[in-house]
């Protein structure tokens, strides 16, 4: 019998909910259940050391729900202080733009009345909020299994061990993780999270629904020179330096204290297994709008998150027996928008409020159906039903057409609440889109110049990221000789390329390819567990508090 067979009972403790993830999801479930019934016991898990230091986001915020859930926030103080002040859209060029007439965009593209915010900024200050109402908030506390009874039927959650060594035996420091039963488990972990992932799986909830679609999310935020600040510009733009073939854009949001977010998203079911979406953003500040712009400037902080983009086709079930999904664990971005948060405190509310009903009626540990029954015909769903075949038609007529395409079905949605294209189809999953390297060519990316360009080693710096090394790797390879003879042989290695935090190699040494994980960098984007060809890598949580800790993304 080996150590980790002989390791003690878990303590545990015993709630009426369990919620996690404190992002604007789970925070907003939990403020409402403790609006609805003060009695309620509430615990929430975020693996992040501190609420805030795993949240990335844009993040121009629309307040619908927040004014919801919290209307008295606008007499407060609080992080969400910078109204948009104007809206641009913009196709690039290699050397020049296009700037699309604000006429031309649907009225549901508008950012009036919204607010530039870093959104780690609002969770703390919605974590505040909640605590106050008397829930319980245990940061640096990663949930890492879903507990289930004889009937298959989920009863909590166990957060993971800590102190587990390289070698997976107990260290000097070890400790047992802890099991938080509820009458009610809410999974609000964000895009890719891998209780959800479990529970779409065991549950089957995505039977009958398309693939989820992705894209990785590359930000940085800059201190410029005051001259050229522009406290709620809010700019958004397509087209250079990607091909046609290949969806993605970038924005510029403007804050105040000469602050500005820089950010550039590329869809994960491109072809071209040399594309390296960190490359393509590092070329994106080249081009001379942005290069003027940032030009005496100064890189504050860096991070990456993948972002869910199949919208009103590809959200699974929600209700799952004894939980739900929340927020991005469930797919609630609306992609021409660029907006997630505030469909995930609606869907926050709406879980909520299906389960304060439920424990009011005696019930425990069933499906929430209420709420998978009432989200389509939601905010959720009014958000989300006039977008839903741009990311398609995208993907499968290219960038110019595909977005005009787009646009027209979008202003028919909203003019006449018809579409001339049904529903379409997102077709294969983002992995199943990647072709063999020997259809392609190398892209020659430049070497960075350390002032406008950098590498990948300086950026993880920036973003504050820490694992302690001598624990198990927390990025799962399932079959090393696979790994070696697709990934490597007839892909040509792109998790080099794809992961934005120089997590992987391939070291060729005396003739041999060796694949090293670089865990220590990993930035918990997720991207690996997307987009490998052969879904041979898995990310699981490491020990809790590890990873990014951002302070103002």
């Amino acid at each position: 019998m080996s150590e980790m067979d002989e390791l003690p009972e878990r303590e545990s403790m015993e709630c009426d909910v369990v919620i996690v993830g404190a992002g604007p999801a789970g925070l907003a479930a939990a403020i409402r259940l403790k609006q609805i019934d003060p009695e309620l016991s509430v615990i929430v898990l975020e693996k992040g050391a501190e609420v805030g230091a795993h949240i990335l986001s844009g993040n121009v915020l629309d307040p619908s729900a927040l004014d919801r859930l919290l209307p008295e926030w606008r007499e407060e103080e609080t992080p969400i202080r910078q109204k948009v002040t104007e809206d641009r859209f913009f196709f690039y060029g290699p050397q020049g733009a296009v700037r699309l007439p604000h006429a031309l965009m649907p009225p549901l593209m508008s950012n009036d009345g919204n607010f530039v915010v870093s959104l780690g900024l609002v969770c703390r200050w919605m974590a505040e909020k909640a605590e106050a109402l008397g829930v319980e908030i245990y940061p640096g506390f990663a949930a890492s299994e879903l507990l289930r009874n004889e009937d298959d039927v989920v009863i909590g959650v166990a957060t993971g061990d800590m102190g587990v060594t390289r070698e997976g035996t107990p260290g000097t420091q070890y400790q047992r993780g802890m099991a938080l039963y509820g009458k009610y488990i809410l999974l609000g972990e964000g895009v890719r999270g891998s209780l959800a992932k479990q529970a779409i799986l065991n549950y089957g909830l995505d039977k009958g629904r398309e693939p989820q679609k992705f894209g990785l999310g590359i930000k940085e935020l800059w201190e410029i020179a005051p001259e050229k600040s522009r406290p709620g510009r809010v700019e958004h733009a397509f087209g250079w330096p990607l091909k046609n073939d290949t969806g993605g854009g970038s924005f510029l949001y403007h804050l105040e204290n000469n602050q500005v977010f820089v950010g550039f998203v590329t869809h994960l079911n491109y072809k071209n297994p040399y594309l390296s979406p960190f490359q393509e953003f590092q070329r994106f500040k080249t081009h001379p709008d942005v290069a003027e712009l940032l030009e005496g400037g100064k890189r504050i902080a860096y991070g990456a998150r993948a972002i869910t983009e199949g919208g009103w086709q590809s959200v699974p079930r929600l209700d799952f027996p004894g939980g739900a999904l929340l927020g991005c664990a469930a797919g609630f971005v609306n992609v021409p928008r660029i907006k997630g948060a505030h469909n995930a405190m609606a869907s926050g509310m709406m879980a909520a409020e299906a389960a304060a009903e439920a424990l009011k009626a005696g019930r425990a540990n069933d499906r929430l159906t209420a709420y998978e029954k009432a989200w389509r015909g939601s905010s959720i769903g009014r958000d989300l039903e006039p977008v839903r075949n741009v990311k398609p038609l995208w993907s499968r007529y290219g960038t110019l057409l595909g977005i005009a395409l787009g646009g027209l079905d979008m202003w028919t949605n909203q003019l006449f609440r018809v579409s001339l294209f049904g529903t379409k189809s997102h077709g294969k999953p983002d992995y199943a889109c990647l072709e063999p390297a020997d259809k392609f060519a190398p892209i020659d990316y430049p070497k960075p110049d350390g002032v406008l360009t950098f590498d990948k080693a300086s950026s993880v710096y920036l973003s504050n990221t820490n694992h302690e090394e001598d624990q198990p790797v927390h990025l799962k390879v399932k079959d090393a000789d696979l790994q070696h003879g697709s990934e490597w042989a007839v892909y040509g290695g792109p998790s080099q390329r794809y992961c934005p935090a120089g997590v992987y190699e391939w070291v060729v040494e005396e003739g041999k390819e060796t694949f090293v994980i670089n865990g220590q960098n990993c930035v918990h984007c997720k991207t690996c567990d997307i987009k490998d060809p052969n879904q041979n890598i898995e990310w699981v949580p490491p020990q809790g508090g590890e990873g990014p800790v951002y302070q103002e993304m």
